[in-house]
């Protein structure tokens, strides 16, 4: 069987698309009858700068790990700015049909969170007649709407009855959480074309392990319980309303720690810096295989979203790593992600952008020891069940499943 797969996002880029696509087919490709090419574009997120040893030109091939990756021209911008966001995703679409139209391949799968992807798989299936998966790791154009992207509703009309069709086209939806698969049967999608393949976290990445002294010792962190932050500084996170509410913690043996870079990440280094706060540190982004490192050193996860309605859908994928590392999540996420923290015993939960219950769920924490055991062991529970290697094989069967059932002209793929 052979897997085209089409994503904006492929290591060495570090965000959730990204390193869930890799370690997911990393295990495909363990199996003897299972070929995956990759199309994808050169490497620049958050940035919206190539990275170092990459350029942006029209065609690259190139094998990371076993994996064949085809990267091709787009036009490249921040992440940041609607505009010229939209025309970074439609040039990718574009390139990625033309070239997928040269690829050999039984199975297409596109991933979100900008479905533009998709609207390449589609096309594709409908040209070489070949079957496509519509892998939901984002309810867009839902959540664009959610923080204030795009405010005109006809253009968020015509982009959701666009969407509908192709859940309603392609052969399978994998949504990443189940509330996402919720959302689509109430608006209509048959609830037996939709799975559910969760986040999960790579345990042989992340593991238990001691402090890296040498990391406290530079960073000057020694004596601090570190509350961490690793990821995307994005326009979903209300990473201003926690900058904001630093001002108000007391306890100076406290300190937050945040790695990345973002849409948000210059406002909120800003907003800290007139605040005056001492409370807080910002490093630069890091690689996939420096995060362990660095959460080692940290006390609890941290893990915010704003207070909407949509985001109660998503589960953020650092809740699987920060829970493989025994180290206890402090989740500003209601919804699913609140359930599942909740049901393993995994963290503290605060309600979103609410200052008063982030300060009392912080104290808590970081004062209250046995229950901070009781928080490890929950997060071991969690991450012993949602193992990656065991979610990508069970994303591959339903892969197969497709592979071998006849299509609609009644052919063998």
């Amino acid at each position: 069987m052979k897997i085209l797969f089409i994503t904006d996002n492929f290591p060495p880029e570090v965000n959730a698309p990204a390193t869930r696509t890799y370690e997911h087919i990393k295990e495909w490709i363990k199996e003897d009858d299972v070929e995956v090419t990759i199309i994808t574009c050169f490497p620049n997120f958050p940035h919206g700068k190539v990275f170092k040893g990459y350029k942006n030109k029209l065609y690259q091939k190139e094998n990371i790990d076993g994996i064949e990756v085809i990267r091709l021209w787009s036009y490249i911008t921040a992440n940041k700015g609607f505009a010229k966001r939209v025309l970074d995703y439609i040039s990718f679409a574009v390139m990625s049909f033309f070239v997928g139209l040269f690829q050999k391949y039984d199975v297409i799968i596109a991933t979100s969170p900008q479905f533009f992807t998709t609207w390449s798989a589609w096309s594709l299936s409908k040209i070489r007649r070949k079957p496509w998966i519509f892998e939901l790791r984002d309810l867009w154009p839902e959540s664009i709407k959610t923080v204030g992207a795009i405010k005109q509703d006809k253009v968020i009309e015509i982009l959701e009855k666009i969407e509908l069709y192709l859940y309603r086209d392609c052969a399978k939806v994998v949504a990443v959480t189940k509330a996402f698969k919720k959302n689509l049967i109430s608006r209509g999608i048959n609830e037996d074309k939709i799975e559910v393949i969760t986040n999960g976290s790579n345990i042989e990445l992340f593991y238990p392990r001691e402090k890296d002294s040498e990391l406290l010792k530079k960073l000057g962190f020694e004596d601090k319980f570190i509350v961490g932050y690793i990821g995307t500084h994005g326009m979903a996170h209300s990473l201003d309303f926690i900058i904001k509410s630093l001002a108000y913690v007391i306890d100076s043996d406290i300190h937050f720690l945040f790695i990345g870079d973002g849409a948000m990440k210059t406002k909120i280094v800003t907003l800290a810096k007139e605040l005056k706060l001492r409370n807080v540190t910002f490093l630069s982004p890091i690689t996939k295989e420096d995060v362990p490192k660095y959460l080692s050193i940290c006390d609890i996860s941290l893990a915010p979203l704003k207070k909407e309605d949509n985001f109660k859908t998503v589960i953020p994928s650092k809740i699987f790593e920060a829970s493989a590392m025994l180290k206890p999540t402090l989740l500003g996420v209601e919804g699913q992600a609140q359930e599942i923290i909740e049901h393993y015993n995994a963290g503290l939960c605060f309600e979103p952008e609410n200052r008063d219950d982030f300060i009392e769920k912080l104290n808590i924490l970081k004062n209250n020891q046995i229950l901070y055991r009781e928080l490890q062991d929950g997060c071991k529970r969690l991450a012993n069940d949602f193992d990656r290697k065991v979610l990508s094989k069970k994303m591959l069967n339903i892969i197969l499943k497709i592979y071998n059932e006849p299509t609609k002209i009644g052919e063998k793929i």
